[in-house]
């Protein structure tokens, strides 16, 4: 029998039981992907990281992460909860890591206080954007929610900055919180299609230093609604600059709140840096971190 180390990490947030829900297992020699991804099912978080040596010159270590479905290629609280317990492991401190993930070389810069990580910064791939849906009865349907409680102003977008998210615009923050989540409408609209993950948000937010409030839904990889979700934050971002809801001139820096309806609140802070011409040249999403335990896995 042998014994698998994890750490427990809470993610975008200062706050013990706050934020979003991390095991990160530095020691993972020797377990298979079938083993990794059942490990993920049985923590049942959002997602799992497992960190091995690099393979690709250049970066420090080698992650692979796993929702209780599937293998992702890259994801943000993942990243950053897994930058944070690395920095945490003795050594001199380093304030910028280089992460080998599915989608190649994701930059992680970390602040130190104390000499212990204090905030933690991804750098993600720039965005692609996608399709526009224009059936808003259908995702209204989706959410539980009037069709005019979706805002006619802003487009139903895709986009990615690694992994692709379809945002959905919402006029006011009652709609958010009344979204009650339909499987079998999403299954019918976006089951099967690149951009099935669902990012709803509002610019009415309950805390006075939020700019937008959040929600993630994405049933196709096991996660039925996500506390904080990092790698949707980014293409957030994308998405306000290129509709003119942010300014960039030349960066724009925003907080997401997220996991409020499920008891989890968390901050994320977005920043995003435009060329003169207006094209986006640099997204990065960061926030803080609380170490919340340990274990071991016995396989």
């Amino acid at each position: 029998m042998k014994r698998y180390h994890f750490t427990l990490v809470d993610v975008f947030t200062d706050e013990p039981f706050a934020g979003n829900q991390l095991a990160v297992f530095t020691e993972p020699g020797g377990l298979s992907a079938s083993q990794m991804q059942k490990i993920a099912k049985e923590f049942n978080f959002s997602e799992v990281t497992f960190v091995f040596p690099p393979e690709k010159k250049g970066t420090d270590y080698r992650v692979r992460i796993f929702t209780p479905h599937t293998e992702l290629p890259m994801a943000g609280h993942p990243t950053i909860g897994t930058a944070f317990v690395v920095s945490s492991q003795g050594g001199k401190p380093r304030s910028l890591l280089r992460f080998e993930e599915g989608v190649g070389t994701i930059p992680v810069s970390v602040d130190f206080e104390r000499g212990k990580p204090s905030w933690v910064g991804m750098s993600q791939p720039l965005p692609e954007f996608g399709p526009t849906f224009e059936e808003r009865g259908e995702i209204a349907k989706m959410l539980s929610l009037t069709e005019d409680a979706i805002s006619s102003n802003l487009p139903i977008e895709a986009v990615s900055c690694g992994l692709p998210f379809l945002f959905v615009p919402l006029k006011n923050l009652r709609s958010a919180q009344g979204i009650k989540f339909r499987a079998d409408t999403w299954e019918r609209l976006l089951k099967g299609k690149p951009f099935d993950n669902v990012f709803v948000f509002t610019r009415e937010t309950q805390d006075k230093d939020s700019f937008v409030h959040s929600r993630m839904f994405a049933p196709g990889v096991g996660i039925q609604e996500d506390p904080a979700t990092g790698s949707a934050s980014g293409p957030l971002g994308c998405y306000l600059v290129k509709n003119g809801v942010l300014n960039p001139s030349p960066t724009a820096e925003f907080v997401s709140e997220q996991g409020m309806e499920m008891g989890r609140p968390s901050k994320i802070r977005v920043s995003i840096e435009t060329s003169q011409r207006g094209k986006i040249t640099k997204v990065v999403v960061s926030g803080r971190c609380r170490r919340v335990g340990e274990g071991t896995i016995e396989l």
